[in-house]
C-alpha cells in the first residue's frame, strides 16, 4: 500500500508538469504500458513519441491503441507490442513493424507473462477531496499496473466519472501528473459499422434476445459490431445479470427498465460489473457516475476464469472472423495475418459453455468486398489461421440466416447446421467443401 501524503493538495500541484517533463522520467531500455482502447493517454503517447531519436531500447506495450505508434520514424527507435491490434497498427503488425502477444489466460490481481513494465501512463481524473483519482469508465488494467510498476504517469481528464469497483488510485501514488490536451494528429476513433453489418446485427441479436437468452441469465457482451448491439433487443427479458469485460450501450437503458437487477448472479450479486464502457451516449455516462449498481473492475478480475465458473447461468455472446464447418472460431486473425486480439473471448467461452451451454458466437454469414461475397462460415480456416475458440466450448454459432446449434452434435450434424445459416449463395460450394476436406456428404 502507497503511504498517502497528507498534504497532498501542494504535491499535486508540484507533480503536475508539461507532458515532455512527465516523460523525461522514462529511461532507455524501459517497457511502457501504454493504454488499452479507452484508456489510451494521448498526450502522454504524443510525447513519449516526440523522443524516439534520442531513447533506446524501449518497449511500448498496448491494446487496441488510438494512437499512431506506427508512424516510421517512431517503429525505427521502439519496440511496440500490442495485444491487440486496431485499424492504425493492423497493418504494421502484418508486415512485422509491431509485434502482437497473444494472451487468453487471465488471473486476478496479476499480469500475465510478457505484460510487466517498468512505466505505466494511465489516464485519470482530477483527485477527490482526500487525494483519490479515478480511471472513469475506462480501468483495464489501471488497479494492477498502479500496484506493480515502478513508475506511474498520470494523465488527468476533468471529464471523468466516479464508480464503485477497483475505480480508483491515490494521486500519491503518481511521480508526475499532466494535463490532457487536445487528441494528436493521426488518433482515430473507432470507425461505426458498416449499414451491411448493421442490418446483419439487427436480425442477429433478435435471434440471440429471443431464442437464447433466457430470464435470469448473467450476461457478458464481447468487443466488436455485432455482439456490442445486442443491449437494446434485452427489454423483454426479466432478472438479467451482467458481468462483462465491456460494457456497451443500452446496457444502463436495461437497468433503469429494471430488465437488469443482478439478483441471480453468483458473485456480486446486484451489481453491473464491467472493466470498461464504450460508445455511450452522455446521458448513460451520467446515469453510471457515483451509481452504487455499477462496478468497474480491473480486466484481470472481469476476465479471471475462476471467477466465471461461479456462475451457473452464463450466457457469454462473442464475435468471429470466421467459424469453420466443425465450429472452430477464429477472432484474431484472417489466415497468418493479425486483425485484432483474444482478448478475454477464450476465458469467457469456455467459462459459459461449461457452466451453462452458453457460449454463443455472432457473425454476419458473409462480406461484400470488392462486389464479391465472400463466406464468414468456411470450409476450413486458411493455413495459418488461429483458432480462437475450440469447437468444444461453442454452442451456438448465430448470423441473420439464423441459429446453429451445435452442444452435443456429430461432426455431421455441426455441418448440416453451420451450412444452413451460411448466406444462400455460399451453400453449395461449403457443401463441396465438406465432401473435398472431410469426406462427407451434406445435404
Amino acid at each position: 500500500m502507497a503511504h498517502f501524503d497528507p498534504n497532498w493538495k501542494k504535491t499535486w500541484e508540484d507533480k503536475l508538469v508539461s507532458a515532455a517533463d512527465a516523460v523525461s522520467l522514462i529511461e532507455p531500455g524501459q517497457t511502457i504500458f501504454a493504454g488499452v482502447w479507452t484508456s489510451t493517454p494521448l498526450t502522454l503517447s504524443a510525447a513519449l513519441a516526440a523522443r524516439a531519436g534520442e531513447l533506446t531500447g524501449i518497449t511500448i506495450l498496448n491494446a487496441l491503441s488510438l494512437f499512431p505508434w506506427n508512424k516510421p520514424e517512431t517503429l525505427a527507435h521502439y519496440r511496440v507490442v500490442s495485444l491487440y491490434t486496431s485499424p492504425l497498427d493492423r497493418q504494421s503488425a502484418r508486415a512485422g513493424q509491431i509485434e502482437y502477444l497473444p494472451v487468453v489466460r487471465w488471473r486476478q490481481g496479476r499480469l500475465p507473462p510478457g505484460m510487466q513494465s517498468d512505466v505505466a501512463m494511465l489516464p485519470i481524473s482530477p483527485p477527490d477531496e482526500k487525494g483519490w483519482c479515478s480511471f472513469g469508465t475506462a480501468v483495464w488494467f489501471g488497479p494492477t499496473y498502479a500496484e506493480q510498476v515502478q513508475t506511474l504517469i498520470g494523465e488527468v481528464h476533468p471529464e471523468f466519472i466516479r464508480t464503485g469497483g477497483d475505480n480508483r488510485v491515490h494521486m500519491s501514488q503518481f511521480a508526475r501528473v499532466v494535463e490532457h490536451l487536445p487528441v494528436p494528429a493521426g488518433a482515430i476513433a473507432i470507425p461505426p459499422r458498416s449499414e451491411e453489418t448493421e442490418l446483419a446485427a439487427n436480425v442477429i441479436c433478435t435471434l440471440v434476445a429471443n431464442e437464447i437468452v433466457y430470464d435470469g441469465a448473467t450476461l457478458q457482451f464481447g468487443i466488436g459490431d455485432v455482439s456490442a448491439a445486442l443491449p437494446i433487443f434485452l427489454g423483454e427479458r426479466k432478472e438479467l445479470g451482467v458481468h462483462t469485460e465491456l460494457l456497451p450501450g443500452g446496457v444502463v437503458d436495461l437497468v433503469a427498465q429494471g430488465v437488469v437487477t443482478g439478483r441471480q448472479k453468483a458473485i456480486d450479486v446486484g451489481k453491473v460489473v464491467a472493466a470498461a464502457a464504450a460508445q455511450l451516449r452522455p446521458d448513460e455516462v451520467a446515469f453510471i457516475d457515483g451509481n452504487p449498481v455499477f462496478e468497474m473492475r480491473d480486466f484481470t478480475y472481469t476476465d479471471d476464469l475462476r471467477n466465471l465458473l461461479q456462475f451457473e447461468n452464463f450466457v457469454a455472446v462473442n464475435n468471429a472472423l470466421a467459424v469453420d464447418l466443425t465450429g472452430n472460431v477464429s477472432s484474431e486473425t484472417m489466415g497468418p495475418q493479425i486483425f485484432s486480439g483474444a482478448g478475454g473471448q477464450s476465458a469467457f467461452a469456455i467459462a459459459a459453455s461449461t457452466a451453462a451451454d452458453g457460449s454463443v458466437i455472432v457473425l454476419p454469414s458473409s462480406q461484400l468486398v470488392g462486389g464479391i461475397r465472400h463466406t464468414r462460415i468456411v470450409g476450413g480456416h486458411a493455413p495459418g489461421t488461429v483458432v480462437t475458440v475450440h469447437r468444444g466450448y461453442v454452442d451456438y454459432v448465430v448470423t441473420e440466416q439464423g441459429i446453429a446449434r451445435l452442444t452435443g452434435k456429430s461432426i455431421r450434424e455441426r455441418m448440416t447446421e453451420l451450412i444452413s445459416i451460411a448466406h444462400p449463395e455460399c451453400r453449395a460450394e461449403l457443401r463441396k467443401e465438406a465432401e473435398r476436406i472431410y469426406g462427407m456428404t451434406i445435404e
